[in-house]
């Protein structure tokens, strides 16, 4: 049995920044992540990082010109239409302080800022139990335990650690995506490809609509959104279609070209307001804490100033690992509730009857 003085558990953007904030001050500490190497599974899309929240833990991780160095110009760029296709809000890029990365481009500079030796890839954790003075033990399927003076649930939605400190789960949200890539878009998919613009597109009607963005390379990421419970939502061509049967054919299209398999993604979430007592030796960041839905656009932003703040709050309390631990939750669950709120509220606001209409005041709001 191997003993580390800090296990994380997850080795997303949370998990990585912690370990490299924790790295850069001289503390050990051991990431175990269940997928077998990092190019295991697709990372998602673009990612807007925000001023005070990602782009901060990233300056304590020492990695924001990095970060600068890889941005995808012309992200910031945001465009609202309805079903019709007709344009209610078109913004360019105009610097707006939420420089779009892709979320593998930053998990790869995460990666590179730490040895590898840190990294425990294909770990899949089966159980995790109290020892008693704040230590714990992590049992894993290969058969592996190890044991830590300090655990850290970075482990996402389902996480395993977060049982330890709260009996809360995950509920349906109401809403599912189903994911569609149209690649070399311009050329091969040029009315679905203007219709996006040259950054993020949402296009909306009561109960559905498309969520897209323009990546490096000129593919097109849309999130194909339904308000109805995943068992009745059929991942097909056909299907879908016929659920925007009354919708404009330019915006069709992303069904139409999609170029990848379709599956179901329901959209989940942790109850607002989620915290828990102080429980010696353990606490979460990220999903694990505060899951919420994307319509905040907080998620990562969240789970990086968690993961910077919790590394701070240890490296400042070296002797003292429960003061750092009540400091750090105490910082981090009103700000999570904060924004699981607006998180809850914006996705009402995006499928509500006279959408797009909610989305666009809500932006002409935030201009002024």
């Amino acid at each position: 049995m191997t003993h580390h003085p800090i296990v994380i558990i997850g080795a997303g953007l949370g998990g990585l920044t912690l370990a490299r904030v924790l790295h850069q001050h001289g503390f050990e500490c051991a990431i175990f992540e269940l997928d077998t190497g990092p190019g295991a599974r697709s990372q998602g899309g673009l990612l807007d990082l925000h001023e005070d929240t990602g782009q901060e833990a990233l300056r304590a991780a020492g990695l924001h010109e990095r970060f600068l160095a890889a941005v995808h110009p012309g992200g910031q760029a945001f465009r609202v239409l309805d079903s019709k296709a007709v344009v209610h809000l078109d913004e360019p890029d105009t610097d707006g302080g939420r420089p779009e990365i892709p979320r593998a481009a930053l998990r790869d500079l995460l990666l590179d800022s730490l040895h590898p030796r840190l990294i425990h890839w294909g770990a899949k954790a089966t159980g995790v139990r109290a020892l008693g003075d704040g230590r714990h033990e992590v049992a894993f399927a290969d058969g592996t335990v190890v044991t830590t003076d300090l655990l850290i649930g970075a482990d996402g939605a389902w996480s395993k650690v977060r049982p330890l400190v709260s009996a809360a789960r995950p509920t349906y949200t109401g809403v599912s995506f189903v994911d569609l890539y149209l690649h070399n878009a311009d050329e091969r998919h040029p009315a679905a490809a203007a219709a996006v613009g040259g950054g993020m597109m949402f296009a909306l009607g009561e109960g559905r609509g498309f969520l897209a963005h323009r990546e490096p390379g000129g593919t097109l990421h849309v999130y194909c959104a339904l308000a109805a419970e995943p068992e009745t939502i059929e991942a097909s061509k056909p299907a879908l279609l016929a659920e925007f049967a009354d919708w404009h054919e330019q915006l069709r299209g992303f069904i139409q070209g999609a170029e990848n398999p379709l599956a179901i993604r329901p959209v989940h979430a942790l109850p607002i307001g989620h915290r828990w007592e102080r429980t010696p030796g353990v606490t979460l960041l990220g999903d694990a804490a505060h899951l919420m839905s994307p319509f905040a656009g907080e998620g990562a932003n969240l789970a990086l100033i968690d993961a910077a703040e919790l590394g701070m709050a240890l490296v400042h309390n070296p002797g003292d690992p429960e003061a750092a631990l009540a400091g750090y939750e105490q910082a981090m669950f009103p700000r999570s509730e904060a924004a699981a709120a607006m998180s809850a509220d914006g996705l009402v606001l995006c499928f509500r009857p006279d959408a797009p209409r909610g989305l666009v005041g809500q932006m002409a709001q935030f201009r002024a």
